[in-house]
């Protein structure tokens, strides 16, 4: 059965995280995605560890199921090539700064032209309007210009960055959600269009409870730890030997939680009554509940939880979670041959289809592995398989 996306031919012009990360949602749901790299050194991603056999494992994890193609657009012949790749193509994408696509000959307006029907996908860091829009971008810089490391962090100690690059991968999500719009629209008008996603604006987007509260107060969010700004219980505790994650703030949990713990004193305490209430004693109710927890195991204390219904978790590492049964019920670690790094794992593709699922069908590609055939292909006009 042919995968959901494998009518769709993608260029992915881009390097890094943000984009590849966009193309490889595509890919794995079947897209023919032909990474376009730069002579010599290709995505620089390619130079980041850790590696495998010489290869950037986390490159191999962004780019598999794609093909590799070298092209120096700085030259004519390069130019020409990729224009041809381009003609038939259903998307584009690109993560270059604003305005460098147009220098060389290859931004929206000149492709549209060339292609009327290709969906453009430019993911940039703050977008391609705007005072900002010629700045570079990273992960780092939208996380501490859009409130996320101004409210992340100890109460009382400085900002932090969120350690997983959330704002590029949320953005390369954004991405996708905006290109297979972008189809959708098209089936009606015929017409592509260009879809623009920045890094600084997904960081906003991520801010939704603070921008509610923000807009409703007028107060600037402050750090809260490990606290809710509007949920409680609703955090990570301490127990005996570990920690646990315990989400006990609706009130048909928070009587169950009280039971839990053997304090159902405090069901009925007027400072914990309503959710509400609970948010404005919160740091009253954390010390009661961690005196509470320290008694027991986190399994101990995750199957009673279980148990009554409420929903809690165990706080666990990458290693136990890579080894947990529903992490292998539900297929999230992928073994692919690399022909340099070998057998290797990946993370599992997230989206399931009943009809049509996603799959891992090749490692990412070697630099340039697919130059000849790619541009055989535009020439002869042979699809790939």
């Amino acid at each position: 059965m042919a995968m959901a996306l494998s009518h769709l031919k993608v260029l992915d012009l881009t390097s890094n995280l943000s984009g590849p990360y966009c193309a490889m949602i595509l890919a794995d749901q079947g897209a023919d995605v032909i990474k376009i790299e730069r002579p010599n050194v290709g995505d620089d991603m390619r130079l980041t560890p850790p590696f495998i056999n010489g290869e950037s494992a986390p490159f191999m994890s962004a780019n598999r199921n794609k093909r590799s193609v070298i092209l120096d657009l700085k030259t004519e012949e390069g130019l020409a090539d990729f224009k041809r790749l381009v003609a038939d193509a259903d998307i584009l994408i690109e993560n270059f700064k604003p305005g460098t696509a147009d220098r060389i000959g290859i931004g929206y307006d000149a492709m549209r032209t060339l292609n009327p029907r290709l969906i453009y996908c430019s993911i940039s860091g703050f977008g391609q309007t705007g005072p900002y829009a010629s700045r570079g971008g990273f992960d780092l810089i939208s996380q501490a210009m859009t409130g996320l490391a101004a409210i992340c962090g100890d109460e009382d100690g400085p900002p932090h960055r969120l350690p997983i690059p959330v704002t590029d991968i949320c953005a390369g999500m954004n991405g996708a959600i905006g290109i297979l719009t972008a189809l959708a629209a098209r089936e009606k008008s015929g017409r592509g269009q260009q879809v623009d996603v920045s890094l600084f604006e997904t960081g906003i987007a991520l801010g939704f409870y603070e921008g509610a509260s923000f807009f409703a107060t007028g107060e600037t969010p402050e750090r809260l730890g490990q606290r809710h700004r509007g949920s409680a219980p609703y955090q990570i505790f301490a127990t005996a030997d570990g920690h646990v994650a315990i989400g006990g703030a609706a009130q048909r949990f928070w009587s169950l939680t009280c039971k839990v713990i053997d304090r159902e004193d405090l069901v009925d305490d007027p400072r914990f009554v309503q959710k509400a209430d609970r948010v404005k004693n919160n740091k009253v109710l954390v010390e009661i509940m961690e005196q509470e927890l320290l008694k027991k195991t986190t399994q101990e204390w995750f199957e009673l939880l279980d148990a009554e219904g409420i929903p809690a978790g165990p706080v666990m590492n990458h290693e136990q979670m890579f080894s947990d049964p529903q992490t292998l019920a539900r297929d999230m670690i992928a073994e692919v041959d690399h022909p340099t790094a070998g057998n290797t794992r990946l993370v599992g593709v997230p989206i399931k289809l009943s009809d049509t699922p996603g799959s891992i069908r090749r490692p990412a590609p070697r630099h340039g592995e697919h130059t000849e055939e790619v541009l055989n292909e535009s020439i002869n006009g042979v699809a790939a398989e």
